[in-house]
Parts: structure tokens; sequence; C-alpha cells
């Protein structure tokens, strides 16, 4: 949605230059804020014209349960202020890549049909490492409709292992 990304850019650029100093701890708590802002009901609640900003502050702050710094909370009342509750997601997305961009970093998802142990996934992590030529930060998600083998996505390029991608090659090649 290009208009969210375009309403997220200034506010994930000036939050990224004053956080310079601490960007691990200031993800943290962004990344707790951008999930409570994501709730379709909060969203509602805070769209209500008879509930004050005040009353979102609050909510917000209580659901994210994250240990807001000085600096956390005036950023989220400048955001609820302004009216731009539904793009926080969007500004978490762009504060990662801009982060991830000055540490040479990239975020990998891996979705995988059964939970991967701790030495396994170390040594997935380092082969896609060499396979995508940077360090990832590595998370895990479970879906069970792969059947077997990894789907894993960095940015936009996608490594599809899974059974279902190969069932869905053989289909292809059966019906063409």
């Amino acid at each position: 949605m290009a208009e969210l990304a375009t309403i997220a850019r200034p506010y994930a650029e000036a939050l990224f230059k004053s956080a310079k100093a601490d960007l691990d701890g200031t993800a943290r708590w962004l990344d707790a804020l951008g999930a409570v802002a994501g709730n379709a009901q909060l969203l509602q609640f805070a769209e209500n014209p008879k509930v004050t900003n005040q009353q979102v502050f609050d909510v917000v702050t209580d659901v994210a349960k994250a240990a807001l710094p000085p600096a956390g909370m005036n950023f989220l009342r400048t955001v609820i202020d302004n009216g731009r509750l539904p793009a926080l997601p969007e500004i978490v997305t762009q504060f990662r890549a801009l982060k991830n961009a000055q540490s040479g970093m990239s975020d990998a998802v891996i979705y995988s049909a059964f939970p991967i142990e701790a030495a396994a996934l170390a040594e997935v992590a380092g082969v896609l490492e060499r396979r995508f030529g940077r360090k990832l930060n590595v998370t895990v998600q479970q879906d069970p409709s792969l059947i077997g083998g990894i789907r894993v996505v960095v940015g936009d390029e996608v490594l599809d292992t899974s059974v279902k991608a190969r069932l869905e090659q053989m289909k292809v090649a059966l019906t063409a």
C-alpha cells in the first residue's frame, strides 16, 4: 500500500535519526507498538470520535506491555495525535529496513512445517547467510501447509524448498 508507505517514511526516518545511540532498544519497543497497532479492534477503537487521544494512548501502552522510554512515549503520542496509528506497522517495517541497511543485515523468515531445533536452526542460518551473501536476523514461523521442508523469505527474495512447492511444480509439469 503505497499511501501508508509514504505516510510512514518520515516517521521512520525521524525515529531512526533520533535513535542512533540505541537502535536495538528502539527496535524492541517499536516492534511491540507495531504489533499492537496492527490489531483491527484497536484501530476501530481509535477511529471512534468519542474516544480521546489520551484514551487511545493509554490502551496502546497497556496492551503493548513494553516499558516505553520517554522517547517512545513521545513518539507514540505524536503518531496518535497526528492520526497515524494505522501507519504504525509500516513505520516499524521501514525503521527495520533502515536499521538493517546500516548494519548490512536483512530480516529472514523461515516457514517450516515442523518446529526447528536450535542447533539445526543455527546450521540453516549459516547456509542461508552464505546463500544470500549477508548476515540475517532469522525468525521461524510454523506453517503445517508446507507438509515438509522450509520456505525462506528475505526481503523480496523467496527460497522455497517445501514439499508443497515441489508438488505444485510436479502438478504444473504434468498438466503442461
